[in-house]
């Protein structure tokens, strides 16, 4: 065990030789910490938290009871090998939350950025990558490979299919279950999930002007209208027609990257219609 200022350990916790402490780490009662994990300073782990496997936990990030982070990825095609669980500073992570390491047949590493929020129960699969600010309700589950853009929300219970993309700033509803990609600022809602429109209330709440969620909004309707081409099509004359538009252009870019998904449209519950975009 290594760390250079004493840290606040219960002593019944259970700190593995080889584990590295930051300065002003808090580890509670009955906590198992494995020799590979990595704690930044002011690391807070309550009580009954376990980390496991090749885990780095970022400064000033606070774990609650009966967490457990860095076990083996529920995949069958891992071989074992090492892994890594990188988890970045000052996120709140609540009771019974669970992030599994990456997998040693893809990207090897499940990535968590900073300031993010997972209430009670919710899992991060193997190999997903989240961004900034993002928030897990309680029992939200993401499948494998999942990406997660910054300040994303996923209500209550939703679920999300394994190698999905959920574009920044976008809202999944409770008990959703998101079969497919989900462009930037798309609202989710339904079981199964339908895109129900745009985020507004986050588009509002992150500063975004009055001209640009406008903008976004005839462009959201120019996208799924169904009255012009295919979906890459429409995405690629959008940025065309708005060439000052960051927002419209970060869209349009989502639907043309490669994917392994589909893309979730206003009415993919509907009639059960997933748009491929090509």
């Amino acid at each position: 065990m290594q760390h250079s200022v004493p840290s606040a350990i219960h002593p019944t916790a259970f700190i593995e030789r080889g584990a590295e402490l930051g300065s002003g780490v808090k580890i509670g009662p009955f906590c198992h910490v494995g020799p590979h994990v990595r704690l930044g300073d002011n690391v807070e782990l309550m009580s009954h938290v376990v980390v496991l496997g090749d885990t780095s936990i970022g400064e000033g990030s606070r774990v609650f009871p009966q967490a457990v982070l860095g076990a083996e990825p529920q995949n069958t095609a891992h071989g074992g090998s090492r892994t890594k669980l990188v988890i970045g500073r000052g996120n709140t992570i609540r009771e019974g939350v669970t992030m599994h390491l990456g997998t040693d047949n893809a990207r090897g590493e499940t990535t968590v950025g900073d300031n993010c929020m997972f209430l009670a129960y919710s899992h991060v699969a193997h190999d997903c990558t989240l961004g900034n600010h993002v928030t897990f309700a309680n029992n939200v589950m993401i499948g494998g490979h999942t990406d997660v853009g910054d300040r994303v929300i996923i209500g209550g219970g939703a679920g999300v299919h394994q190698f999905c993309r959920i574009g920044h700033h976008a809202f999944i509803g409770g008990l959703a279950a998101v079969q497919a990609d989900v462009i930037p600022f798309g609202m989710i809602m339904g079981n199964r999930g339908y895109l129900a429109g745009l985020n507004l209330v986050g588009m509002k709440r992150s500063g975004m002007a009055k001209n640009e969620i406008n903008a976004l909004r005839r462009a959201f309707k120019n996208l799924f209208s169904g009255e012009m081409g295919s979906l890459r099509e429409n995405a690629g004359k959008l940025i065309t027609e708005n060439p000052g538009s960051e927002a419209i252009r970060d869209i349009a870019d989502f639907i043309l990257m490669d994917s392994k998904r589909k893309f979730m449209t206003p009415t993919s519950s509907l009639n059960g219609r997933l748009e491929a975009g090509d």
